[in-house]
């Protein structure tokens, strides 16, 4: 008899009849071709024990026949969902892959991906990536580049250079280098403040580390927003946001330790929360391997956080570690958030999850080992886009554009129109 599997949509719905997978269960037939019938009366004469070694030998073969066969289900069922969800009149497109069709809303009619800039010499394109709409500017903090100045001696002689590009249309763009001063030492991520653009800087073996201010306007200039928790430096804060009430979050790992340009750390790997009109600073979550992105959903009743303990700052990789996505619940007393309720809202499959973003769905996309992970509201993966090399972090443009950072390249993605990050909402 053939059985008949239909996968179903997240809400419960069967998926269009071309979806539909059929095989035979035909090994159950030939389990029981050499079995007498059950109505048959006919019985050994001597039930003694080789009869016995011949039932254990049959249901032996019987159990290797079902792990077969659950083996063919599983394979069938993969190459199902990975390959053929989406219907044959909205063809798949190569750079994107689909796990489920509300996917299909968020790329809309014509996705695209291009590289904007490949430049071989140095991995400009690592993390931040703020967009700031009134220039039409990008900013974009590098990887750790060799700096042979007396001055970077603090920093084991690295830097960090800050780009900044001002879109004139979506190819057409200038690039240029901000020369940020001395308390931006090792800028990393960042997003949109005022009239300008809060960045994480690392610090050094002398300088501390903080949150820095900066004017998105010439000559940039910056402002130190907070270098200490009650008199206690920070490790090297990774990324940062700002919730709608004003007071601004951020992640705070070791990384800087490991790689050689901070002192030993004081605080545990935390997350804090801090308030610039009354100066208050508090821990609002902990126990992390290595807290790193972070972002609030559409109605910011959602905190997530990525947790990239599997990368430690010494390149080292163990796939036992977290390469997580944990999801809190903003839960208000006296007057003050605070978060509850941590559960795992999504593990990578490739790579580690570092910079999260929401679009105003409230759909949750993460820059991983393979590109962009998307997933829902559910913590159900829906597509990803796929960016050779993978892609540490991005950000949201207007009007479904995407910029993806890659190390040596700067990707371009171009979304549905209605696809909007909740940060900016344009």
């Amino acid at each position: 008899m053939a059985h008949q599997w239909r996968p179903k949509t997240g809400d419960g719905n069967t998926l269009p009849s071309v979806h539909k997978v059929s095989f035979s269960d035909s090994s159950s037939h030939k389990r029981d071709s050499g079995r007498p019938s059950s109505s048959s009366n006919s019985r050994p004469s001597s039930p003694a024990k080789p009869p016995q070694r011949r039932l254990q030998s049959q249901h032996s073969w019987s159990e290797r026949q079902d792990s077969r066969n659950l083996q063919h289900i599983n394979r069938r069922s993969e190459a199902l969902w990975q390959q053929t969800v989406v219907s044959p009149s909205a063809p798949q497109p190569k750079p994107f892959l689909i796990y489920h069709d509300s996917f299909l809303s968020l790329l809309g009619p014509k996705p695209t991906l291009q590289v904007l800039i490949d430049d071989p010499r140095a991995p400009y394109f690592h993390e931040a990536g703020v967009f700031y709409p009134p220039t039409n500017t990008l900013f974009i903090t590098s990887n750790r580049l060799e700096d042979p100045s007396p001055d970077a001696v603090t920093t084991r002689n690295k830097t960090i250079v800050i780009t900044k590009l001002e879109f004139f249309s979506p190819t057409d763009f200038t690039r240029d280098k901000v020369r940020c001063p001395e308390r931006c030492y090792m800028a990393k991520g960042g997003t949109n403040y005022r009239d300008g653009l809060i960045l994480c800087a690392q610090g050094s073996l002398r300088e501390p580390s903080g949150l820095i201010y900066m004017e998105a306007k010439r000559p940039h200039k910056t402002t130190t927003l907070l270098n200490n928790y009650h008199s206690r430096p920070f490790n090297s804060p990774t990324d940062v946001v700002v919730h709608s009430d004003g007071s601004i979050w951020f992640t705070d790992p070791i990384y800087g330790y490991e790689q050689g340009f901070r002192p030993k750390p004081q605080l545990p790997q935390q997350v804090y929360r801090f308030d610039p009109s009354t100066g208050d600073i508090r821990v609002v979550a902990d126990g992390f391997g290595r807290p790193n992105g972070l972002c609030f959903s559409p109605d910011e009743n959602t905190l997530y956080i990525t947790d990239t303990d599997i990368i430690h700052g010494d390149g080292s990789i163990d796939n036992r570690r977290a390469a997580t996505i944990y999801a809190y619940s903003v839960h208000w007393e006296h007057s003050a958030p605070f978060l509850a309720n941590r559960r795992v809202f999504a593990y990578a499959d490739t790579g580690a999850p570092s910079g999260v973003r929401c679009d105003v769905f409230g759909n949750v996309y993460s820059g991983c080992g393979d590109g962009v992970n998307v997933w829902n509201g559910g913590g159900m993966l829906v597509g990803k886009i796929q960016i050779e090399g993978g892609c540490a972090n991005f950000c949201f443009g207007g009007n479904g554009e995407m910029w993806c950072l890659g190390e040596h390249k700067l990707w371009r993605v171009q979304l549905g129109t209605e696809t909007k990050g909740a940060l900016l909402g344009i």
